[in-house]
C-alpha cells in the first residue's frame, strides 16, 4: 500500500511539475529573414556595386548579341544570293560570336554568383548575431521565420526591428 501511495505520489508530482512547464508562456518573435535581409543597407549598397561592376560585361554581351542577331538576319536575307564560301564564313562567323557569348554569360553568371553568395553568407551570418542579441533585449525564447509559419499575429513581426538593429550594427561606409 506504501508503495502504492509513494507511486501515485509521484505520478501527481510529476504531473503538477509538467502542466506548470506547460502552462509557462513562451515568447516568440517572428521574422521574414529573406525581406529583412534585403532591406539592410549593407546588401543594398552591394546589390548597387554588383550592378556597377558588371554592367560592362553585360553591356558587351549585348553587343555580342546585336553582332549575332546582325549576321542571322544578313544570312536570312541573302540566302541563295551568297556564294557557298561566303555563306559558309558567315556562318562560322555566327557560331563563333555563338560560342563567345554562352561562354561569357556562363562566366559572368558565375562571377556573379560567386560574389552574391559571398555577400550573402556573410550578412546572413551577421543577421543570426544581431537577431539573437535582438531576442535576448526583447525577452525572446523563440524567433521563427515567417516562411515556416501558417498564421502569426502582425504584433510578432521584428523584422523592422532587426533591419534597423543590423544597419546599426553594421553601417555602411
Amino acid at each position: 500500500m506504501v508503495r502504492l501511495n509513494r507511486a501515485l505520489l509521484t505520478a501527481v508530482a510529476a504531473l503538477s511539475v509538467a502542466s506548470g512547464v506547460a502552462s509557462a508562456q513562451v515568447k516568440v518573435g517572428i521574422i521574414n529573414l529573406q525581406r529583412a535581409v534585403a532591406q539592410t543597407a549593407e546588401i543594398k549598397k552591394a546589390q548597387a556595386e554588383l550592378e556597377g561592376r558588371y554592367r560592362p560585361r553585360q553591356e558587351q554581351m549585348a553587343k555580342l548579341q546585336q553582332d549575332l542577331q546582325a549576321i542571322q538576319q544578313q544570312l536570312q536575307s541573302m540566302q541563295g544570293k551568297l556564294t557557298p564560301q561566303a555563306e559558309s564564313e558567315l556562318t562560322a562567323q555566327a557560331q563563333r560570336k555563338q560560342r563567345e557569348y554562352q561562354r561569357m554569360g556562363e562566366d559572368l553568371q558565375g562571377d556573379v554568383d560567386r560574389d552574391r553568395n559571398e555577400i550573402l553568407q556573410r550578412t546572413g551570418q551577421r543577421f543570426q548575431q544581431v537577431v539573437k542579441k535582438l531576442a535576448e533585449e526583447k525577452g525572446l525564447d523563440v524567433v521563427l521565420d515567417v516562411s515556416n509559419t501558417i498564421f502569426y499575429k502582425p504584433a510578432l513581426e521584428i523584422t523592422d526591428e532587426a533591419v534597423t538593429a543590423y544597419d546599426k550594427a553594421y553601417p555602411v561606409k
